[in-house]
C-alpha cells in the first residue's frame, strides 16, 4: 500500500519558509493545502504560466484566487520554453520550470532565505518515470527514478508525495471539499506517459497487485547502486585530472572508464551520453595510442575532444 497523506507529510521536514511549486492541479493543490496546514504562515506558492495551452490564463486565475482564500504569498513566472537540439518540447519545458522555480524562490522573497522548493510528482508518477525508462533501455540513473530531494540552480528540490498514490491524494483533497484544475493534456493519448496511466498501470496492476510497491523497491536499489558508481567515478576522476588525462582514461577498465566519462560528460555537458555516442568515444580513446590520433565525438549540444595529452568538451557556439 501507499503511504498515506498525513505518514508522508510527517516525514518531510524542509527549511522554512517553505516555496510550494503550485499548478492548479490535485498534486500541488493537495502539497499546497497539506503544507499551509502544518506551517502556517510559512508558505509561499510559485505558479510558472508556460503558455502552452488555451486554459493556462485559466490555471493563473484559479491559483491566484485559492492563493489568496488560504493567505499565501504567491509569485507567477511566465517563461518561453525553447527546445535545445536534441531536446524534447517536454523537457525544454520541465527545464524552464524548474529555473524558474528557482528563480522565484531566491528572489521574489529575499529577506525569507527560501532554500528549498517542493514539488508535487507522487507515487504513480515514479512508476511512469520507472517504465518509461525501462522501455528506453536505460540505465541505472533512469531505473533510479525521480530523487526525493535534489540541488539545482542554487536550491534543493523536494519531492515528499513520491511515495503517496495519486489516487490517495485526491480522495485527501475531496473529505475536504477542495477542488483542483484537471489539466486536458492528461487525457491526450498522444503522451506516453497518459498511455502509461490509462492503459499499462491498470492491466500490470491486475496481474501484480503490488506493482507501485515493487517498482519503487527495485527504484530505491538502482539509486543505491548509482550513488555507489558516482563515488567511484569521483575517485577515477580526480585521479585522472580536470580535465582527464587521456592516459588516465585508458588505464582504466572499460566498465570504470565508461563509469568515469559518463560522470565527467553530465558534468561539463549537463547531459549523460547516448549508448552510441559513448561506444564511440569509448573506443576512440582505447584507439588513441600516438600522438596524431585525434577524437571528436558529438555528446549533446558539442564534442567531446582531444587537446594533446587531455579530454575536453567544447560546447557548439
Amino acid at each position: 500500500m501507499s503511504v498515506s497523506v498525513a505518514a508522508a507529510l510527517a516525514g518531510f521536514e524542509p527549511r522554512l519558509p517553505l516555496v510550494v511549486a503550485y499548478s492548479g492541479g490535485a498534486d500541488s493543490t493537495a502539497l499546497l493545502r497539506a503544507c499551509v496546514e502544518r506551517w502556517p504562515g510559512q508558505i509561499r506558492a510559485v505558479h510558472v504560466h508556460h503558455g502552452l495551452q488555451a486554459a493556462a490564463d485559466q490555471f493563473e486565475r484559479h491559483c491566484r484566487d485559492r492563493c489568496d482564500q488560504w493567505a499565501v504569498p504567491l509569485r507567477v513566472c511566465h517563461v518561453q520554453a525553447g527546445a535545445a537540439p536534441r531536446q524534447s518540447p517536454e523537457a525544454a519545458a520541465r527545464d524552464a520550470r524548474y529555473r524558474a522555480l528557482a528563480d522565484a524562490a531566491r528572489t521574489a522573497w529575499p529577506a525569507d532565505g527560501v532554500l528549498d522548493v517542493a514539488v508535487g510528482q507522487h507515487a504513480d508518477d515514479q512508476i511512469e518515470t520507472v517504465l518509461l525508462a525501462l522501455s528506453r533501455g536505460a540505465g541505472l540513473p533512469g531505473l533510479a527514478g525521480m530523487p526525493a530531494r535534489w540541488e539545482r540552480h542554487g536550491v534543493r528540490f523536494c519531492r515528499p508525495w513520491l511515495a503517496v498514490s495519486g489516487e490517495d491524494l485526491r480522495a485527501w483533497l475531496r473529505a475536504r471539499d477542495i477542488d483542483w484544475i484537471e489539466d486536458p493534456t492528461n487525457a491526450d493519448a498522444r503522451f506516453t506517459r497518459n498511455r502509461i496511466r490509462r492503459e499499462l498501470l491498470p492491466t500490470l496492476q491486475a496481474c501484480f497487485p503490488h506493482i507501485r510497491e515493487t517498482l519503487a523497491r527495485s527504484a530505491g536499489h538502482a539509486a543505491e547502486a548509482q550513488r555507489l558508481l558516482a563515488e567511484l567515478a569521483a575517485q577515477d576522476l580526480a585521479a585522472a585530472g580536470d580535465p582527464p588525462r587521456i592516459e588516465a582514461l585508458r588505464r582504466l577498465s572499460p566498465e570504470r572508464r565508461v563509469n568515469a566519462l559518463r560522470h565527467w560528460l553530465q558534468q561539463v555537458a549537463g547531459w549523460a551520453p547516448s549508448s552510441a555516442q559513448m561506444g564511440e568515444l569509448v573506443s576512440q580513446i582505447g584507439a588513441c595510442r600516438t600522438r596524431g590520433h585525434d577524437i571528436r565525438v558529438r555528446v549533446a549540444a558539442g564534442f567531446a575532444v582531444r587537446d594533446r595529452d587531455v579530454l575536453r568538451y567544447l560546447p557548439t557556439l
